[in-house]
């Protein structure tokens, strides 16, 4: 039993909980407090007192902290990636001894930023239902997704990145293409498709929301080789309000084929493309190899089954 001292009101605790360790890990990854909070669905204050009991519990600074957010310091560094590596092994050791007592809950956590019904998903997700596998869905932007898996908080994710070669942990799904949206007056409604060259004239409106699609960040590269992105103007609006920018002929933007059923009167896509064809984006599934839950395997099995062929980068 941990005992406070006589007459004090201090209520932190006399050692580290793992709710410590995670909600620090969790910070780490998201490089922001109030992100990590955000994820956790708990108040920015108790993830902030949290990190801050942990800090005096092991008496040095873990992060640096500024109005842009936090960073690591050196120790907190090494910690952190102990840390991290001490939950991994107590999540694989709850998981195995639920296994080993017959006691598995048949649950499978899974980060998306993209409509369930996309691509064979949405039939994984019902096969997985008949098999009595509780499907959990967190919605966050890529980026959040990869912390949220780092942290063992998603079993999978689902996101889309740039055609790439393929690592352990991750397998290709599924090739999108990549449309321009434009409003119907504008000059280049008239093609069929529309070339980077053809933008060098154009506003393009990308938006700064956390929970957009991760879009941006594959088309940004595209952008400064072709010598456009000083024609960027970010708006931290979400994707309805930067269509309607578009609408209203402000500019034009880019989209995937999967949400050109959800867009409004005015705007009309074209494909994007390049001397190679069309540009696309590559939807994959990520997840931590060491993790033991049945329901994972079953997932895996199903995407090999929908998807036999890996598909690689190019």
């Amino acid at each position: 039993m941990d005992v406070q001292p006589s007459g004090s009101s201090d209520r932190r605790p006399a050692r580290i909980e793992l709710k410590h360790l995670r909600f620090a890990t969790l910070a780490c990854s998201c490089g922001s407090f109030r992100r990590a909070a955000d994820l956790l669905r708990i108040r920015h204050s108790a993830l902030s007192r949290s990190v801050a009991q942990l800090e005096q519990l092991i008496g040095t600074t873990l992060f640096e902290r500024s109005t842009a957010g936090i960073r690591p310091t050196r120790a907190g560094s090494s910690f952190l990636s102990r840390a991290t590596a001490i939950l991994e092994q107590i999540d694989a050791l709850i998981q195995s001894a639920g296994c080993g007592a017959g006691t598995c809950s048949g649950q499978l956590s899974v980060g998306l930023c993209a409509s369930g019904s996309t691509g064979n998903l949405r039939a994984i997700l019902a096969d997985l239902g008949r098999q009595c596998i509780e499907v959990t869905a967190i919605e966050r932007s890529p980026t959040d997704l990869h912390g949220i898996l780092r942290n063992g908080l998603a079993d999978v994710i689902i996101v889309p990145e740039r055609p790439r070669s393929i690592d352990p942990g991750s397998r290709a799904l599924w090739h999108e293409g990549i449309f321009v949206l434009l409003s119907a007056d504008n000059p280049l409604a008239s093609r069929e498709a529309i070339y980077w060259t053809d933008l060098l004239d154009q506003t393009i409106l990308l938006g700064t929301n956390e929970q957009a699609c991760g879009l941006a960040k594959i088309i940004e590269p595209y952008l400064v080789a072709h010598g456009i992105e000083q024609k960027v103007r970010r708006q931290n609006v979400s994707r309805q309000v930067i269509q309607s920018l578009a609408s209203a002929g402000l500019g034009v933007s880019f989209v995937l084929v999967s949400e050109t059923g959800s867009i409004g009167d005015g705007l009309i896509w074209r494909q994007l493309r390049d001397d190679r064809g069309q540009i696309q984006v590559c939807f994959q599934v990520h997840w931590r190899p060491g993790n033991k839950n049945p329901a994972l395997r079953c997932f895996l099995k199903l995407v090999a089954d929908y998807y036999p062929s890996p598909e690689g980068g190019g």
